[in-house]
């Protein structure tokens, strides 16, 4: 053990056991070479803090301050306090407790777009008043999200609509279940610590942080007016907070109808539908009647393979009728040149079929995996790069085939790459399938005459993401990113079926991107 050990508990003990045997005189000057290492590790960890405060005035003109400090990483923080069971709320008090409180928010409390458009017109009131340091912080800012995938995706929505000239980058603290987001970029999967070394050590990794791109993506529903209800929200249909009802997106809009309501949202993770869906509704459904049980990560990853068994989706070809395969719900078209759709011949065996943007599906695993040279050859696939423009599309027969995702270099059935996708759901012998996007699952209502219920993903844009040095994300313009990712690798765990207005390009997040009054945050995943 050494004295000059940067760590203060180090410090402490050496000094405490080396002063056992001195005399009163020799005591003296110990204790206070003891108490100037202590001033100087205090020193350390306020330095340190000081680089992501933001003064009280930036935040707020009501606000105001005496010392004002340039941070060279200004961060303003979003929590939602109610996940993770407690560890939401402990999170909160350590960091406010650790930076000032101000630049600290409660999503229980106050909305992210009403905090952001605060603070950005605020900056542009201080810049025209030639306010260096606001300037300095607006080309600097980084954001901090905790909470689950479906937090995460409300604060990205945000972001996205507030049409800023610069979009902070983002990083996300996982206080979910399958915390996909945190876990492509480099932030872990396991619920972490809320003591004041884990946000330290946090801090510190968003510090040394590398900013990437990723796409979002656009999804507009059209489907005939519910029986019952108004259309936001929709009784008995309860749909992600993501999704909106519309009457018109644009005019000139070919998903628009007389007679049918249309839905719009966004994602950047995936749209899931039928095997996965169900699994994930279930399980979402079962955590609003007993909250109090979902309090653990562990409990709650148990509960969901539980439920998986328990529907039979192990042994799928006895337990569910075809008329639930895809192939039999809907037909799928893909764009993969501009203004050329083309149906995509499904497997009928496939139960499952996956939109998918990130390389983290369901707790971390990648469905897409990495085809070899022959793949990319044959068929034009190209790795899972996540700013490339290109959704990757997978299919899944039951449980056991995911199960192959375990397994290294496994992958589920790959059907396509491409721009924009399309399902047409018309009448057929199922009355609803189950629908997800970003860890949001719904029930969706199929069509019992000869109407259509139409489900369109295009591009919109690009975020930009904090991610780690080591992360599992890639991107198509990193030069480190080596394009043949040793292609020539095993790719047999799994299977291949080949051949078989403004108003449009916005989530609506900053006005409606949110979550409507009376919803509490703890049902977000």
């Amino acid at each position: 053990m050494s004295c000059n050990s940067v760590d203060l508990n180090t410090k402490i003990t050496c000094l405490l056991n080396s002063e056992l045997d001195l005399s009163a005189d020799l005591y003296l000057i110990s204790f206070s070479r003891w108490i100037r290492f202590l001033m100087a590790d205090s020193d350390s960890e306020t330095n340190f803090v000081k680089e992501f405060r933001i003064p009280n005035y930036i935040i707020s003109p009501e606000l105001n301050d005496e010392i004002h400090h340039e941070p060279k990483y200004p961060v303003i923080i979003f929590i939602n306090s109610k996940s993770g069971g407690q560890l939401g709320g402990d999170l909160l008090q350590t960091y406010r407790s650790i930076l000032n409180e101000n630049q600290v928010f409660d999503l229980g409390q106050e909305a992210p777009d009403v905090v952001l458009r605060r603070i950005y017109v605020n900056l542009e009131r201080l810049k025209s008043e030639g306010d260096k340091l606001a300037k300095h912080i607006e080309e600097n800012l980084r954001l901090i999200v905790a909470g689950g995938d479906g937090t995460a995706g409300w604060l990205l929505g945000v972001v996205s609509d507030l049409k800023l000239s610069r979009l902070p980058p983002i990083a996300t603290v996982p206080l979910g279940t399958g915390n996909n987001l945190p876990f492509a970029f480099g932030w872990g999967k396991r619920n972490p610590g809320t003591d004041r070394r884990s946000v330290e050590s946090f801090l510190a990794q968003v510090k040394d942080a590398k900013e990437m791109k990723i796409d979002s993506w656009h999804i507009v529903m059209r489907m005939p007016p519910p029986k019952e209800g108004s259309c936001d929200p929709i009784p008995p249909l309860e749909l992600p907070h993501s999704l909106h009802a519309f009457q018109r997106v644009s005019e000139t809009d070919e998903l628009n109808r007389e007679g049918y309501i249309t839905f719009r949202g966004g994602f950047w993770n995936y749209f899931s539908m039928g095997m996965d869906a169900q699994v994930s509704y279930a399980f979402h459904s079962e955590r609003k009647l007993h909250p109090e049980k979902f309090k653990n990560q562990l409990f709650n990853q148990g509960t969901y393979a539980k439920i998986g068994c328990t529907q039979g989706w192990f042994c799928a070809s006895l337990f569910h009728p075809s008329s639930r395969n895809i192939a039999q719900l809907a037909k799928v078209f893909i764009m993969k040149k501009r203004d050329n759709w083309e149906e995509l011949a499904i497997h009928q065996s496939i139960r499952s079929i996956v939109c998918l943007n990130l390389p983290s599906f369901s707790g971390g695993l990648n469905p897409w995996g990495t085809p070899n040279s022959r793949k990319r050859q044959d068929r034009d696939l190209t790795p899972p790069y996540v700013d490339d423009g290109l959704l990757e599309v997978v299919g899944f027969r039951d449980a056991w085939h995911g199960l192959v995702l375990l397994a290294p270099n496994g992958h589920g059935a790959r059907l396509a790459q491409a721009h924009r996708i399309r399902f047409e759901f018309h009448k057929g012998a199922a009355d609803h399938t189950y629908m997800r996007i970003d860890g949001e699952p719904w029930k969706q209502p199929l069509p019992a005459n000869e109407d259509t219920v139409v489900v369109e993903i295009s591009h919109l844009g690009q975020v930009n993401m904090l991610a780690t040095r080591d992360c599992r994300s890639k991107s198509v313009f990193d030069p480190s990113t080596p394009s043949s990712h040793e292609g020539d690798e095993d790719d047999s765990n799994g299977e291949d079926f080949a051949d078989e207005g403004e108003e449009y390009r916005k989530f609506g997040a900053a006005d409606t991107f949110k979550i409507p009054e009376g919803v509490d945050v703890a049902n977000i995943s």
